[in-house]
């Protein structure tokens, strides 16, 4: 990375926090990467939305905006409309694909019209569906399924169901979360992740890595909590599957119009190699647990570096005339 001159990021808010259920996990990234930046000399600050308005950081002075939002209100286009109105550079996608890649059904919508590879699903959404509607969900995509909220992160809400006689409960935890509930084929196999940075033709996939999670349950808990979850970063896959998942990834990334930074989920089917993605997170999490992190730093890139890198791409998709 070619030297970057962090007095020209100018006032930098570290955004983080909010109101989304992954509230906890936000102000985890935000405090790693307020610490990186101070550590480089960038003049950042804490700002948590749920508690100061927006427009202070007009007020105030604010140059940039690291975006350490996670989930709602933070990741879904809202946030990022917000800051094109103030005017204030902000890391990672815009507005458009901020909003479609929160939801994991608009995601696969796409994807699927791209020719790119996503499970079978089903969409429920709440107050619509009859409990027949319910229990033949597993006609259509089989046994096991996993059914979740449409735009949660962080697996929260997310059950995999057994049994035609756990469906009910398992639709009616996701729907006290979101209006619409996304069935979706279970995929046997290896549930790898691969991070992206950058815009365009110049985005990068970085080195994939491979999750082996407790009896397979890669959860809220496992995710940021404990340390039985193994990541393993050379990903040890058989010989070409690594570039082939790196170049899908890429591809997922750019029809979605993401920029910045992204993180892409994919299932590798144990019986055919085939990779199916799951789903992509537009401010992916950088606590000591996160996987952008550990990475890039198989990549050569400290945490520190990773975050001034962000930093500096940070963007508008409308930038006012005769500002950045």
């Amino acid at each position: 990375m070619s030297a970057v001159d962090v007095k020209s990021f100018g006032k930098v808010a570290v955004l983080m926090g909010g109101k989304s259920a992954e509230r906890e996990v936000s102000l985890m990234s935000g405090s790693g990467v307020l610490k990186a930046l101070q550590s480089r000399g960038v003049d950042a600050h804490a700002f948590d939305p749920a508690e100061r308005d927006l427009s202070e950081l007009k007020k105030k002075g604010f140059r940039r905006c690291f975006i350490a939002l996670h989930g709602r209100f933070g990741e879904d286009g809202t946030v990022q409309g917000a800051l094109e109105l103030l005017g204030i550079p902000y890391t990672g996608s815009g507005v458009m694909a901020s909003s479609i890649a929160i939801d994991k059904v608009m995601t696969k919508r796409v994807w699927l019209a791209e020719g790119i590879p996503t499970p079978r699903y089903t969409l429920l959404q709440r107050g619509l569906y009859q409990r027949e509607q319910v229990v033949q969900v597993p006609d259509e995509l089989g046994l096991p399924v996993i059914v979740k909220p449409a735009r949660e992160g962080s697996s929260i809400g997310v059950s995999k169901v057994a049994g035609y006689s756990d469906m009910q409960a398992a639709v009616d935890a996701a729907a006290a979360l979101d209006t619409d509930v996304l069935c979706e084929q279970f995929v046997s196999g290896d549930e790898v992740t691969c991070p992206v940075l950058g815009t365009g033709e110049q985005a990068r996939a970085l080195p994939v890595i491979r999750i082996v999670a407790p009896e397979g349950n890669y959860d809220y808990q496992n995710k940021y909590f404990t340390d039985d979850t193994k990541y393993l970063v050379p990903c040890g896959l058989p010989a070409g599957e690594e570039e082939a998942i790196q170049a899908l990834v890429l591809k997922a990334y750019r029809v979605l119009g993401c920029r910045g930074w992204g993180r892409v989920d994919v299932m590798i089917d144990a019986a055919t190699r085939q990779p199916s993605l799951l789903e992509i997170n537009t401010s992916p999490g950088m606590t000591g647990h996160s996987l952008v992190p550990m990475s890039a730093r198989a990549a050569g890139i400290s945490y520190e570096d990773l975050c001034v890198q962000l930093l500096a791409s940070a963007a508008l998709d409308q930038p006012l005339e005769g500002k950045a």
